[in-house]
């Protein structure tokens, strides 16, 4: 009788144990979001989590190499890329949940230099002058910054003069970093990043919408998603009145 006992006392702990698991496990979601988004999206998850309690694990980085993490198999609920080019090869491959995927954000491409440099530069076409030395430009095989710069170049055919010149990095952060620290003569970023290091860097020039393809930020839940109830909530957020307000405080503008 006394083993009969002990032995339901471990099912009942193992059950216990489990369902706890199972419980936590729900309790949480991690979205994996272009880093130009951090600002923005590290203030919906404290607002998420406050409204939810479930935890809100963000992975920020360039949005093609987001998207081979997904591919990978990383464990990720929600997607939320800076171009839809990333988002449509997702697709592509079966990895948005039908029917969540949404366009939420647009934004525009600029040119920064150092806040306190002394420049003529005043123009894209201006990155041609021999003062120019280096551009700091994001990786256009892995970022979408850098795919838009570009498009950019290629608009005011410049592309081949200033090839040399250019400093490739692995996510539009940190060409806002090397231009911030002076390390280069001038970078291609969002707006919302110009935005957020205003003391450090100084927009020159804005690139017109026809110079390149629309700054669209498309998000999904992921197909597979361990809390699919808890990432749809999620962007739910994003696309409220509330989400939106927190977006467009960081420069963001309405995506749909």
């Amino acid at each position: 009788m006394k083993k009969i006992k002990i032995a339901y006392l471990l099912t009942a702990l193992v059950y216990l144990a489990l369902t706890s698991f199972a419980f936590a496990g729900s309790k949480e979601i991690t979205v994996s979001a272009a880093i130009s988004l951090k600002n923005a999206f590290e203030e919906i998850g404290k607002l998420y989590e406050s409204k939810t309690g479930t935890a809100c694990i963000f992975n920020f980085g360039a949005s093609g190499d987001l998207l081979k993490q997904i591919v990978g198999g990383a464990p990720v609920d929600i997607f939320a890329s800076a171009a839809k080019k990333d988002m449509d090869e997702a697709d592509s491959q079966g990895l948005a949940l039908a029917g969540t995927r949404v366009d939420f954000a647009l934004n525009s491409v600029v040119l920064v230099v150092p806040a306190d440099a002394k420049t003529s530069l005043h123009s894209f076409e201006g990155l041609n002058s021999a003062e120019i030395k280096k551009i700091a430009v994001g990786n256009p095989k892995s970022v979408p910054a850098g795919r838009y710069a570009e498009d950019v170049f290629n608009f005011y055919n410049i592309t081949a003069s200033i090839k040399d010149k250019f400093i490739y990095t692995e996510n539009v952060r940190q060409v806002l970093d090397y231009v911030a620290r002076a390390e280069v003569d001038a970078g291609v970023v969002y707006a919302t990043d110009a935005a957020a290091r205003s003391k450090e860097v100084k927009i020159v020039a804005a690139a017109p919408e026809p110079s390149h393809k629309p700054v669209v930020y498309p998000i999904t839940v992921v197909k597979g998603s361990k809390n699919e109830t808890g990432a749809k909530a999620f962007i739910d957020l994003v696309l409220s009145d509330e989400g939106r307000a927190v977006l467009q405080k960081y420069g963001f503008k309405s995506g749909n």
